[in-house]
């Protein structure tokens, strides 16, 4: 090409051009493929923040592709438009599918194609459910709700910590006796000096989801350490073998409730081959969540059992050890999701073909499927 006759590059245009060819961009992406979203409210804390008192909102980039492909998933996190005000968008846990029912009933979700088959309780993937456990103690070292129980006046008690000697028993403290639905549970410590409890709204329900756990290190006398779940008149006992107990002891669960035969009682123990060594650290963590209880060792699920739904929930829970003692470090008791209905009459409800039921995982809350109604208009 003649240079003489090439075109001169002009800084105004190029900028013109490169700023028009961005803002082109980012239309596509936020009408196609992604936007970015702030999170306003509480409703799914703690999964993510919203809250006006401490100014903290979560940032969130949506995928707008994927539905286009595909159905939505249960217990996805989705964003789309209020029902009511379809100029609001709305963050919400999807829950329930088209064309079934759910129920909400002793705080869990329940669901059945039809009227014609039984109800089946839903239990949300384990990767799911880390994200919405809601921590009930402080991270703080020096803070901690465990309290000597009677008869266990050699335990040493330091923040979570507890250095164990001989046999005793401690027991987690919450202010209103039984382990209820707070409203500042889940949150970080930072936030919780700045947050105010929603009266009438916190702390009405007791709560039997519960999950333990810690960090055991038993000594050479220890015989078993003992991880106690209480709900309603029931006992859930996890217990551990230490490096001093018999050789045909094995990890168990058992299940002390007023209402079963010993039979049925006996029936639930579970797993064998894992034992405390002396000296060596291992995290245990024991969990009553959707009636089903699982023991886990460094992670690894090594005994479960059903249980019967408890229709009285209020809970407890409690560490104990037998033997020479040991050391529990990074105590921590969380809660599930307790999940309300408006009253006892609205909690079930039929999903219609091509809709979804959409709760907050902050249930005390939200605004969601809860309060809506499907409604047809005829000509």
């Amino acid at each position: 090409m003649n240079p003489s006759i090439r075109r001169r590059s002009s800084p105004w245009r190029d900028n013109i051009e490169a700023m028009t060819m961005a803002i082109i961009m980012a239309l596509l992406l936020k009408y196609f493929l992604v936007e970015a979203y702030k999170i306003p409210t509480g409703s799914m804390q703690p999964t993510l923040m919203g809250n006006e008192e401490t100014q903290v909102f979560d940032r969130i980039l949506v995928d707008k592709l994927s539905y286009r492909f595909r159905d939505p998933l249960r217990f996805e996190v989705a964003v789309f438009r209020f029902p009511l005000d379809r100029s609001k968008n709305f963050v919400k846990r999807i829950v329930g599918m088209p064309g079934e029912d759910i129920r909400i009933q002793h705080g869990d979700l329940w669901t059945r194609p039809d009227a014609s088959e039984p109800w089946s309780i839903l239990r949300r993937p384990r990767s799911v459910q880390r994200e919405t456990w809601k921590r009930l103690d402080r991270l703080d070292p020096e803070a901690s709700s465990w309290q000597r129980a009677r008869g266990s006046s050699e335990w040493e008690f330091e923040g979570r910590e507890i250095r164990a000697r001989g046999n005793g028993r401690a027991s987690f403290f919450a202010e209103e006796g039984s382990i209820m639905d707070i409203y500042t549970h889940g949150y970080p410590d930072a936030l919780l000096d700045s947050i105010p409890r929603r009266h009438g709204r916190s702390g009405t329900n007791p709560v039997g989801d519960l999950r333990l756990e810690a960090q055991v290190t038993a000594l050479e006398g220890t015989q078993f350490v003992e991880f106690e779940l209480l709900e309603g008149g029931r006992t859930y006992s996890f217990s551990i073998p230490g490096p001093s107990a018999s050789s045909a002891s094995v990890a168990q669960i058992r299940v002390l409730d007023p209402g079963w035969s010993e039979e049925s009682q006996s029936s639930l123990k579970a797993s064998s081959g894992f034992r405390l060594k002396a000296g060596q650290s291992t995290r245990l963590a024991v969990q009553n969540l959707d009636d089903l209880l699982e023991l886990e060792w460094d992670g690894q699920v090594i005994a479960s059992a059903e249980v019967r739904p408890c229709p009285f929930p209020e809970s407890y829970a409690f560490i104990a050890s037998r033997g020479e003692g040991a050391d529990f470090a990074d105590l921590m008791v969380y809660r599930d999701i307790h999940y309300t209905a408006e009253n006892a009459r609205a909690n079930q409800f039929t999903i219609p073909p091509g809709n979804y039921f959409m709760l907050g995982d902050n249930t005390q809350n939200s605004h969601d499927s809860r309060e809506w109604h499907f409604v047809s208009y005829g000509y």
